[in-house]
C-alpha cells in the first residue's frame, strides 16, 4: 500500500507520509473504523453515538463525537494523509482515492475476477481471487471488540471467506485435485459446520482416487452437524456423498456466483419478516409441526400452507413471526414476504397486495400490469422457481388469501386469523390457546427475572392463575413487575385481587383484554396517558418518534423520548430503527383499539382534533422539505395553505426517507380526507408525487389521488381539485392512458384559468404538450411548450422551465434545428447542476446523447449516454437501465459497430425479461434480429 494509504483488513492501520500514523485507542479509533468500513457513504453522528455508548449516552454524546472527528482530522492532516472527513448530515463522511483503502482494493479485485470466471476465464480469476484474500492480514479491523464494528466486521469476514470458496472452487475444476487436498482440509478445519468447504475437500478426495477418506469427511461433517445443531447435512453434500457411493463423477458443488454490485441491485430477494421475539415462548411440539408442513418433503405437490387462529391477543402475529424466521433462513433463501392483511379494519384488497409483492420481487411500478388477473399471473410466474415464504398477517376471509397463496409446491405460506379459516384446501390449522402453567412461569421469568420466579413461586403461580395463562395479560403485568424490580410478586397477586371483578373476566373474550389493559394504562402518569391516546390516532403500520411530539405539540429536539415509558410497560412496540438512528413504533392492533376507546373517554374532541391536524401537517411538512431537498428548491409542485407542523427529523437521502415512508405517506392522505382536511389532502397528495413518480409507485399515485380529488369536490376546493386533476394527468402519461390524461387536464386547464393560477397552467401545458408530441402533433406541442415556459418563467420555476426546455429539444432536432436543441439542453442541464438535481440532470444529459445521435456523431452520443447508464443504475432506475442500454445499442448499430450494439442489445433484453416487459422485450428481439451478422455488413431494410 502506497503512503497515504488504510488498512481495515487486518488491524487497522493508517501509513502516512511520514510512516504509520498513530490513531489514539478507544472512540477515535471506533469512529475511524466506523468510517473506513462505511467510506464514500455518511455515517450518521446517532450511529457513532451507539457504537461508542451500546446503552444510556450521556447529554454531551453528540459533542463528544463532534471532538473525536475534529482531533481524527488533525491526525489525518499532520500525517499528509489525502483522505477528508466531510460533515454532511446527518453526520459524517469520509473521501478517500480509489487505490488508498485495502477493502477498496479488495472488493475491486473480487469483482473482476467474478468477470473474468463469468467469461470462462477460470486461470485467471482464481489468481485474482487469490491475489485479493492475500490482502488479509488477519481478521477485519483486528477482530473489532466495539460491537457494532464487529457486527461490519463479520460481515466482511464473511467476504473473505467467500472469495477462498470461489478460488478453491475455480483451482478445482482446473483440475488441481491434488495440490488443494491439503489447502482444502485446513479450511474445513478452522470451518467444521461451513458445508460448501466440506463439499469441496469431499469432490477433491474423490478425484485423487480416495474415495473412503471422501465419505469419512462426508460422515464426520454429518455427525457434527447433527450434535452441534441437530440438523442433517445440506442438499449438496447429500448428492455428493450418493454419487460418490454410487460410483458416479459428482458435479462440482458449486454455490450461487457472488452478485457484482449492480447485479445486486436488480436481484430482488426481500427479507420483509417482522422481528423474532427474544422471549418467546410457545408449544415446541406445535411449532414441530407447523413447521414440517412449511418445509414439506421432496414430494410435495403443493405449497405447504399453515393459519394459526384463536382469540385477540392470544399471540397469533408473534408466533407467526417466530415460526417463520425459524425456517427463513435454510429452507426459503428467496425471500421472506410479509403483508398485514388489515382483516380487523378495512381489508386490503388482493390487488393491493399483489402489487406490493411484485414491487418487492423487484417488478418496478410501471410495469406492473392492472387488474387482478394479471397481477397474479406475474407473482405466481415470479415464485415458479423459487423458495420463497409468504406471511399474512390479520386475513379478514378464505377470499382475501386464496389469490395470494402460490402456485409452487417449493414456497410456504403462514396466515394469521381471528376466524377460522377453513376453506383453504389443504392448509394445516392451528388454534392457539392460553399458555399453561409451565409456559407461563417461564415466559414471567424471563421478563421480571427467574431469580424472582424462583424466590416466590407460590405467588408467581398465583398470578399466572389471576390472568388466565393469556399471553398479552401476562406480559403486560410482567412489564410493570419489571419496571418496579422493589415490588414483590405477592404484591402484585394483592392489586390484582382488588380488582377482582375485570380479572375474573379475563378468561372471556374482549372484554377481559380490555380489563388486563387498564391495568397498565392507571399506572401511567398524566402525560403518558394523554400521549398513549393521542399516539393511536395515527394511521400507519408503524410510525417514527416525531409523531408523540406533534400529537402533544413538542417541539424538544428527540421526542421519542416521550415514548420510553409506554415502551417501557410494553403497551408500544419498538419495531425498527432508522437510518437516523431513531426508532419506529407500532401498536398492536387490540392495543390501538384500547388506546382509542381511552382517547374517546379523556380527550376533548377538539384536542383530538387538533393533534391530528398536527401529525397530518408533519407528514406535509417532511414530504415538502423532501421535495425541495430533490429539487432543489420548491419547483414543479403546486402547494396550498394548509398548516405545517416542523418535526425536528433529519433527511440523510431524501428518496430513500420518502421510500421508507411510502405506507405512511398514503396512509395520512386517507386520514387527511377522512377527517375533512382537505386543504392538506391535496397538497400532500401532490407533493408525495415526488415518490410516486421516481420509483414507479402509480397504484399509490392513482389511489391517494382519488381520494384527495373526492375531497377537494366535496369541500368546493376549486384550487384543490385543479391540482389533483393535473397530477393525474401525469400519472395517465406514465401509464401510456392519453386519452385519459388529457380528460384530467383539461378541466384542470379551466379551473387554473379561471383562478388566474400561472403556475398551475404552466405544469397542465407542458403535459398537454407531451401527449401532442406522443401523437405526432408537433406544431401543437411546440405551442403548448411555449406557453408553459412562459408561466413557468413569470413564476421563476427554474427546474419546471428546465423541464420543458427538455422535452421541447426532441422535437426540434427532429426538425433539423440541432443547435436550437443544444441551446435549450445547455440551458437546463445548467440549471439542474445549479439546484443539485441529479434526476433533471440525468435525463437532460439522456436527451443531449439523443440529440447528438440524430446529428451524426455517434461517438459522442454513446459517450454520453454511458454516463447516464451509470447514473440511473445508481438509482436503482431498472426502466430507465434498459432504456439507456437500447439506446446504445442504437448509436452503436448506426455507427457500424454491430457487435457492440449487440452486446448492448442483449443486455437491455435481459433487463426487460428479468422484469417481465414482454413489450419491449419483444421490441428488441426484432432489433437484434435485424442487426447484421458481422462489422462491415451493409443492412440491406433497416426500417
Amino acid at each position: 500500500m502506497s503512503p497515504g494509504g488504510f488498512r481495515v483488513l487486518g488491524p487497522v492501520e493508517v501509513d502516512g507520509l511520514g510512516g504509520a500514523a498513530r490513531i489514539p485507542p478507544g472512540r477515535q479509533q471506533v469512529i475511524l473504523g466506523l468510517l473506513l468500513v462505511e467510506a464514500g457513504r455518511v455515517v450518521s453522528t446517532a450511529t457513532l453515538v451507539d457504537a461508542l455508548w451500546d446503552e444510556n449516552p450521556p447529554d454531551t454524546a453528540r459533542t463528544q463525537v463532534q471532538i473525536c472527528v475534529s482531533r481524527l482530522r488533525r491526525t489525518l492532516d499532520t500525517a499528509g494523509m489525502s483522505a477528508v472527513i466531510d460533515t454532511r448530515p446527518p453526520g459524517y463522511q469520509l473521501r478517500l482515492n480509489g487505490d488508498a483503502l485495502d477493502l477498496a482494493e479488495f472488493l475491486t479485485r473480487t469483482a473482476e475476477a467474478r468477470v473474468l470466471a463469468k467469461e470462462g476465464r477460470a486461470a485467471e480469476a482464481a489468481a485474482l481471487l487469490r491475489e485479493a484474500a492475500a490482502l488479509w492480514r488477519g481478521p477485519c479491523l483486528g477482530g473489532a471488540p466495539n460491537r457494532s464494528l464487529r457486527t461490519r466486521a463479520m460481515r466482511l469476514d464473511e467476504d473473505r471467506l467467500t472469495c477462498v470458496e470461489d478460488y478453491l472452487e475455480l483451482e478445482l475444476e482446473l483440475g488441481q485435485h491434488h495440490q488443494l487436498v491439503g489447502e482444502v482440509t485446513r479450511l474445513v478445519h478452522e470451518h467444521p459446520l461451513r458445508e460448501r468447504p466440506r463439499a469441496l475437500l469431499m469432490l477433491a478426495l474423490h478425484r485423487s482416487g480416495r474415495q473412503a477418506e471422501a465419505l469419512d469427511t462426508y460422515r464426520a461433517g454429518r455427525t457434527l452437524l447433527v450434535e452441534e445443531l441437530g440438523l442433517e447435512p445440506g442438499e449438496r453434500l447429500r448428492e455428493l456423498e450418493a454419487a460418490i457411493l454410487a460410483g458416479e463423477t459428482p458435479a462440482r458443488p458449486q454455490a450461487e456466483p457472488a452478485p457484482k454490485a449492480e447485479e445486486v441491485v436488480r436481484t430482488a430477494r426481500p427479507r420483509q419478516l417482522p422481528a423474532d421475539t427474544a422471549d418467546f415462548v410457545g408449544d415446541e411440539d406445535m411449532l414441530r409441526g407447523a413447521e414440517s408442513v412449511l418445509v414439506g418433503d421432496a414430494g410435495r405437490s403443493a405449497v405447504g400452507v399453515v393459519v394459526i387462529t384463536g382469540r385477540p391477543g392470544v399471540g397469533k402475529s408473534t408466533v407467526a413471526a417466530h415460526l417463520a424466521h425459524r425456517v427463513a433462513q435454510e429452507h426459503f433463501p428467496d425471500g421472506q414476504l410479509y403483508c398485514d392483511l388489515h382483516g380487523t379494519g378495512s381489508p386490503s384488497t388482493v390487488d393491493d397486495v399483489l402489487g406490493r409483492f411484485l414491487l418487492a420481487l423487484g417488478i418496478p411500478g410501471p410495469v406492473i400490469p392492472d387488474g387482478v388477473d394479471a397481477r397474479l399471473e406475474m407473482y405466481r410466474t415470479l415464485l415458479a422457481d423459487r423458495r420463497v415464504l409468504v406471511v399474512l398477517d390479520d386475513a379478514a376471509t378464505e377470499g382475501q388469501v386464496l389469490p395470494l397463496l402460490p402456485g409452487s409446491s417449493t414456497c410456504a405460506v403462514v396466515v394469521t386469523s381471528r376466524s377460522r379459516l377453513t376453506g383453504l384446501p389443504g392448509a394445516r390449522q392451528i388454534e392457539l390457546d392460553v399458555l399453561d402453567t409451565g409456559q407461563s412461569l417461564r415466559l414471567l421469568g424471563l421478563v421480571v427475572g427467574e431469580h424472582r420466579v424462583t424466590r416466590e413461586p407460590e405467588a408467581a403461580e398465583a398470578l399466572v392463575r389471576t390472568v388466565g395463562g393469556l399471553p398479552l395479560a401476562l406480559r403486560i403485568i410482567a412489564a410493570r413487575l419489571a419496571a418496579r424490580p422493589h415490588w414483590t410478586l405477592a404484591s402484585m397477586v394483592l392489586r390484582l385481587a382488588s380488582e377482582r371483578h375485570r380479572l375474573d373476566e379475563l378468561a372471556h373474550g374482549e372484554l377481559t383484554i380490555r380489563a388486563s389493559l387498564a391495568l397498565t394504562h392507571d399506572g401511567l402518569d398524566r402525560r403518558s396517558r394523554l400521549l398513549f391516546g393521542l399516539l393511536s390516532l395515527a394511521e400507519g403500520p408503524a410510525v417514527p418518534g416525531w409523531v408523540a411530539g406533534a400529537v402533544l405539540d413538542d417541539d424538544r429536539p428527540f421526542p421519542s423520548d416521550l415514548l420510553e415509558p409506554l415502551v417501557d410497560v410494553q403497551v408500544l412496540d419498538v419495531v425498527s430503527v432508522e437510518p437516523t438512528g431513531e426508532f419506529r413504533y407500532r401498536y398492536q392492533d387490540v392495543l390501538r383499539l384500547f388506546a382509542r376507546e381511552k382517547a374517546a373517554e379523556e380527550i376533548p374532541a377538539a384536542d383530538r382534533a387538533a393533534a391530528v391536524s398536527r401529525l397530518l401537517g408533519g407528514w406535509l411538512a417532511l414530504a415538502e422539505q423532501a421535495h425541495r431537498d430533490i429539487y432543489g428548491g420548491d419547483y414543479t409542485v403546486l402547494h396550498g395553505t394548509a398548516p405545517r407542523w416542523r418535526p425536528p427529523t433529519a433527511q440523510a437521502d431524501p428518496l430513500e426517507w420518502l421510500d421508507g415512508e411510502l405506507e405512511n405517506l398514503c396512509a395520512a392522505v386517507h386520514q387527511a380526507a377522512t377527517a375533512g382536511l382537505d386543504e392538506l389532502c391535496w397538497d400532500l397528495a401532490v407533493t408525495s408525487v415526488t415518490l410516486f413518480e421516481s420509483r414507479g409507485y402509480l397504484d399509490d399515485w392513482e389511489r391517494t389521488h382519488a381520494e384527495a380529488l373526492a375531497a377537494v369536490r366535496a369541500a368546493g376546493n376549486k384550487r384543490g381539485t385543479a391540482a389533483v386533476l393535473s397530477s393525474l394527468g401525469t400519472l395517465h402519461i406514465n401509464r401510456g392512458r392519453l386519452d385519459a390524461s388529457r380528460d384530467a387536464l383539461l378541466p384542470a386547464v379551466e379551473l387554473f384559468e379561471e383562478l388566474g393560477d400561472t403556475h398551475g397552467l404552466a405544469l397542465c401545458h407542458r403535459d398537454l404538450a407531451l401527449i401532442a408530441r406522443n401523437t405526432g402533433d408537433d406544431t401543437t406541442a411546440l405551442r403548448l411548450y411555449d406557453r408553459s415556459l412562459a408561466g413557468y418563467t413569470s413564476v421563476d420555476d427554474v427546474v419546471g422551465r428546465a423541464i420543458v426546455l427538455t422535452q421541447r429539444a426532441f422535437i426540434l432536432a427532429g426538425d433539423g434545428e440541432i443547435a436550437r436543441a443544444r441551446t435549450d439542453l445547455a440551458e437546463a442541464m445548467a440549471v439542474h447542476e445549479s439546484v443539485g438535481y441529479t434526476g433533471g440532470a440525468a435525463r437532460t444529459l439522456n436527451r443531449i446523447g439523443q440529440v447528438q445521435a440524430m446529428a451524426g456523431e455517434h461517438a459522442e452520443a454513446a459517450a454520453t449516454m454511458r454516463r447516464v447508464l451509470d447514473m440511473v443504475r445508481e438509482t436503482r432506475d431498472v426502466i430507465g437501465e434498459g432504456q439507456l442500454l437500447r439506446n446504445l445499442g442504437q448509436v452503436s448499430a448506426a455507427a457500424g459497430r454491430y457487435g457492440e450494439a449487440r452486446a448492448y442489445l442483449e443486455e437491455a433484453l435481459a433487463v426487460r425479461e428479468r422484469i417481465l416487459d414482454h413489450g419491449a422485450a419483444s421490441t428488441i428481439r426484432a432489433e437484434l434480429a435485424a442487426l447484421p451478422l458481422r462489422e462491415g455488413h451493409t443492412l440491406v431494410a433497416a426500417g
